[in-house]
């Protein structure tokens, strides 16, 4: 008898429709999988023969066992089939209803007790099953927050397979599980900007970079407050959309870091990866290409601390994805393309040394620092909209009572920006104003004649590429919906321009 059971593979954060075909028959004994299955999968013989037995079954040894896992074009990796092979198998052998199968999807990791364990990727699987017309979907008990995320499909949590089996059979019905756990993570829980004392310019420069979610890199010695004004810029982030955030919870679904006790992500994320990061645990990669830090940070922020000390490649590899706002990963066993929509946050120091430029403590040579700063190349820099100065901070302000400006003050700052661009933005492809192409600065940016004198005499002396032009233009558009002005005026010009301090400070 040959039963047809169907669960889902991914690619990337594509679900496809996998059939598992079990043909149990008379014959030598045997159990084969075809179709393309990877090890893990292979391996899935021995947990299903001992999750079956365990779970009161007498499985069928002495038969023909064929398992087919269709398309067999697609390679099928890990060990999220054992659930619909072994239920193949059983149905086969006539130990299960048939007619669930026709508009079921199921999906699981068997123990060798037969409990069922959680899996990767569980919610990109939901939504392909719900897109493919799909009415319910028996999944792992751990997996089941994460899944009902997704509304307008019947999930069933099971924890063990011969709980499944019951369900199938009628025997132990099963409601559909609905979510009512989901967290809403609050900013007022995040580091406030009132902490920090001086470094009005810089958190100036923070407040436009997260109104027009712009790049920026600090530049400044040692104990200056950039890795402190950094970590606080999220709290001045606008919240995110219900489909940012199942955007995001797919990403670290796939990933596998969905905690079942907050399965949906609502807060930006904020990535922070040593410099000592890799090349494909930055990219992503793997035998079977997984997310690297790049679409971990996915409408959220990427920060990298001691910019220059990252490896050269792993910078590199940070191009392609600012600029295209999605990563591709190409491997012998398939090629993955993940989003990766982040504003990069970077810190660094002046020289090797830190003090170039603010103290006589400084030994560092011409030739020293030229080298240092070179391991940030060119096109990348110009892909940083905002690169700013963090000065030393003298004793009074630092020692003063006074507070500086508040998150909440700067985050309604931020608010009123988004929503100018939101309204301006309304029929185009983009959000906010660093996401937009040249057609959009040409059409969103326009000067008035001064401001393009301005600009000119800008260009020439400081010998801008055309990236770092626009780059300019979109910052000036920034600072301009942050003073509720409608136009381009040449102070919002001029502080654009302040804002790229390497293109006016060359070693």
């Amino acid at each position: 008898m040959i039963v047809s059971v169907k669960c889902c593979g991914l690619e990337g954060l594509r679900g496809y429709t996998v059939a598992a075909e079990a043909d149990v028959s008379k014959g030598f004994p045997s159990f084969e999988i075809v179709g393309l299955p990877d090890s893990s999968v292979k391996e899935s013989k021995a947990r299903v023969r001992s999750a079956a037995q365990s779970s009161g079954f007498n499985f069928p040894d002495a038969r023909r066992i064929v398992l087919n896992l269709a398309p067999t074009g697609l390679k099928k990796a890990g060990p999220s089939y054992d659930l619909p092979i072994a239920l193949g198998i059983l149905a086969g052998d006539g130990k299960l209803r048939r007619y669930i199968f026709e508009n079921t999807a199921f999906t699981g990791e068997l123990s060798l007790d037969g409990s069922i364990k959680r899996v990767d990727g569980i919610l990109p699987m939901v939504i392909h099953a719900k897109n493919e017309g799909f009415s319910r979907f028996v999944l792992p008990y751990e997996n089941r927050n994460e899944a009902a995320l997704i509304g307008g499909i019947d999930i069933i949590p099971v924890r063990s397979l011969k709980e499944c089996c019951d369900y199938i059979n009628g025997r132990y019905p099963i409601p559909p599980y609905v979510n009512t756990a989901q967290n809403a993570e609050s900013a007022d829980m995040l580091p406030d900007f009132i902490d920090v004392k001086g470094q009005e310019e810089v958190k100036r420069a923070m407040l436009i970079a997260a109104a027009g979610m712009h790049n920026i890199l600090l530049s400044g010695p040692p104990g200056t407050g950039k890795t402190m004004m950094a970590k606080r810029l999220p709290s001045i982030l606008p919240p995110m959309t219900f489909e940012e955030c199942i955007e995001v919870t797919e990403i670290y679904s796939v990933a596998g870091l969905i905690k079942d006790s907050s399965a949906l992500i609502s807060r930006r994320p904020f990535r922070n990866p040593h410099h000592t990061i890799s090349n494909a645990a930055m990219a992503g990669g793997g035998r079977i290409p997984r997310p690297g830090e790049v679409s971990l940070s996915h409408n959220g922020i990427l920060f990298l601390d001691e910019f220059p000390e990252f490896s050269r490649d792993v910078l590199e590899e940070l191009r392609q994805p600012l600029e295209d706002r999605e990563i591709t990963i190409s491997r012998v066993n398939g090629t993955m393309t993940y989003p990766a929509n982040i504003m990069l946050v970077a810190s660094m120091n002046p020289c090797p040394c830190g003090y170039f430029g603010y103290s006589d403590k400084c030994s560092c040579s011409q030739n020293k620092i030229i080298k240092y700063r070179n391991k940030i190349s060119g096109p990348l820099l110009d892909r940083i909209d905002i690169q700013v100065e963090a000065a030393g901070i003298d004793y009074n302000k630092l020692s003063a009572d006074a507070k500086g400006e508040s998150s909440q003050s700067m985050r309604e700052k931020v608010l009123k920006a988004h929503e100018i661009q939101a309204q301006r933005y309304k029929n185009s492809a983009f959000s906010y104003n660093s996401r937009l192409d040249a057609a959009g600065v040409e059409k969103f940016c326009r000067l008035g004649q001064n401001e393009k004198r301005f600009m000119e005499r800008a260009f020439n002396s400081l010998s801008l590429s055309a990236r770092a032009y626009h780059k300019i233009l979109k910052t000036a558009r920034t600072a301009a919906d942050l003073d509720g002005s409608e136009n381009i005026n040449v102070s919002h010009i001029a502080e654009a321009l302040s804002l790229r301090s390497f293109d006016r400070n060359k070693v």
